[in-house]
């Protein structure tokens, strides 16, 4: 990827930023023809996109708030990503439980509705339960004062997963895309952004054939075309094309508690429709463990590592402990992790009341930019990114078939339509077959890295040659789930993982104890206090 960004003299379209927006606008401009150039500053999926409560769904809540435009295009989109990524996309059960005399009627019909929207693309009719129903389900619910449930079908995923596979679509497309890139700065001609400064942040060595003897890992691209899909920090971009501009993006913290399975020992989901703040509150099986979450704190500063607080922890063990028979508590968690969401600001205080909406905006020195949105509408707001980026550019003139989206019925890397989400490596698709290559030339790869996960040392070699995996942390938090699953065990894997990446990238023993010290650094913080 570096060599092909050195030999290029002029990019179409460069998009900043790694996450589900960026990656789907590269898969979606690639897919069309034109000359495409991602980067990223960490990691893809680094922030937001790695860390959502792992749903393909319309957005019960949005429902509520009466957003029928937003729950409409996200239920298409669920279908569509169902069809182009089965693989990682599933169907997913879940119950409404019932203890009041009016809930049992008033979600029944709420997701009548939901299940109508969704037409031909949906995943299966609601119906209402009686108790015993509702309990032969969901076991470990709180039987007390239980009148029935709703149950109802939406997507699930694994966030991480797919964003890896949607850069590796991008790329079978013909673009590239380069994590741990830095944009410093944007380049202008007559007022006009073409093309962005950036820096290599793992390398001394340039790419850059003007820098080349002075050893600088800086250089310029040229485009026609720049992109900025940055999520969070989509406002620190803004101000490098403009100092005045004023703040498109406001900020919202969730956090995720994740236990064992004994807590929902089932494959049905729970959805818990009012929280004090007024959310939805979910409990997801997930890669054998329980997802449960999510908050709505309004943060002012973004960052890349966000650190669930003390008092959301509280909040999530308090609402669920209310609706399961075994009450969890604070011991009881595995991981704890916490991302921040992007939304268009607005006069509201409240950050849950904001619209998840994608915002397209074109600057007076015609930088574009995407902000909000959810994971589930990534491919639709690419689609509506790009039909301005095109038209901008001249490229449909030019060449109408650039004006021509492809994404609709275009399969993501690893695409298998039979997929058993028991099965250990299933996130891999058709590359599962590369996994099992590797294992046939070394028999010890096919070895657990840990007793606590299913996870090979295979995978490690596999992300490394294949998947852009460079540091530790990139594989046991986004090419493996490990770090969100069992954060103490995903530490003591480091040294294990840090090792087999060393070998295959030639690194040395001081990088090794480099990336296990920088890897519990982060880790730590997925560890709950008091823990």
């Amino acid at each position: 990827m570096i060599e092909r960004l050195r030999i290029t003299p002029e990019w179409d379209i460069c998009i900043i930023g790694g996450g589900a927006t960026g990656l789907g606008i590269a898969v979606d401009a690639a897919s069309r023809g034109l000359k495409t150039l991602l980067v990223e500053k960490s990691d893809f999926a680094k922030g937001t996109s790695s860390r959502s409560t792992k749903l393909v769904h319309g957005g019960v809540r949005y429902l509520q708030q009466g957003n029928i435009k937003l729950v409409m295009e996200a239920l298409k989109e669920r279908g569509i990503l169902l069809n182009n990524a089965p693989h990682l996309v599933k169907n997913q059960a879940f119950i409404v439980p019932n203890y009041k005399w009016w809930e049992g009627a008033f979600y029944g019909i709420g997701l009548k509705v939901y299940d109508w929207m969704a037409g031909s693309l949906g995943f299966g009719p609601s119906q209402f339960l009686s108790k015993e129903e509702t309990l032969a389900l969901a076991p470990t619910l709180d039987p007390e004062n239980l009148r029935g449930g709703v149950l109802y079908h939406d997507g699930q995923f694994d966030d991480a997963r797919l964003a890896i596979h949607l850069a590796m679509t991008a790329a079978d497309q013909g673009a590239v895309l380069i994590n741990y890139m830095s944009v410093d700065g944007l380049m202008k001609a007559n007022d006009k952004v073409c093309g962005v400064m950036v820096t290599d942040m793992l390398s001394n060595v340039s790419t850059h054939p003007a820098s080349a003897q002075t050893g600088s890992s800086s250089y310029e691209i040229k485009s026609k075309v720049v992109i900025n899909a940055t999520g969070v920090f989509t406002d620190s971009i803004l101000k490098m094309d403009d100092v005045k501009s004023g703040p498109l993006v406001t900020m919202s913290q969730g956090i995720h508690i994740v236990l064992e399975r004994e807590f929902l020992p089932t494959d049905t989901a729970i959805l818990i429709p009012r929280t004090d703040d007024k959310r939805v509150l979910f409990a997801v099986p997930w890669h054998n463990k329980i997802i449960v979450g999510t908050t709505d704190t309004p943060v002012i500063k973004a960052s890349s590592e966000p650190v669930a607080m003390d008092e959301e922890i509280d909040f999530i063990i308090h609402h669920i402990q209310k609706y399961l028979a075994k009450d969890p508590v604070r011991s009881d968690i595995k991981s704890v992790f916490a991302g921040l969401r992007p939304l268009i600001k607005s006069h509201s205080k409240n950050t849950a009341a904001l619209s998840r909406d994608h915002h397209i905006t074109v600057s007076q020195s015609e930088l574009i930019t995407i902000a909000g949105g959810k994971w589930t509408t990534y491919r639709k707001m690419a689609e509506d990114v790009l039909e301005i980026a095109v038209h901008k550019a001249g490229f449909d003139e030019e060449k109408p078939t650039f004006a021509i989206c492809k994404t609709k019925n275009l399969r993501i890397h690893g695409y298998k339509k039979e997929t058993d989400f028991k099965a250990p490596l299933y996130y891999y698709g058709n590359d599962e077959l590369g996994i099992q290559s590797i294992i046939q030339e070394d028999k010890s790869s096919g070895e657990l890295i840990h007793p606590s996960f299913p996870f090979i040392k295979a995978e490690i070699t596999w992300a490394v040659k294949n998947e852009m995996c460079m540091t530790v942390e990139d594989f046991l938090s986004r090419r493996t789930r490990a770090l969100l699953l069992d954060a103490r065990s995903a530490m003591e894997s480091a040294p294990v993982v840090a090792g087999i990446m060393a070998k295959e990238m030639q690194k040395d023993e001081i990088w090794v104890q480099d990336q296990i010290v920088s890897f519990n650094f982060i880790a730590k913080n997925y560890l709950p206090g008091n823990y």
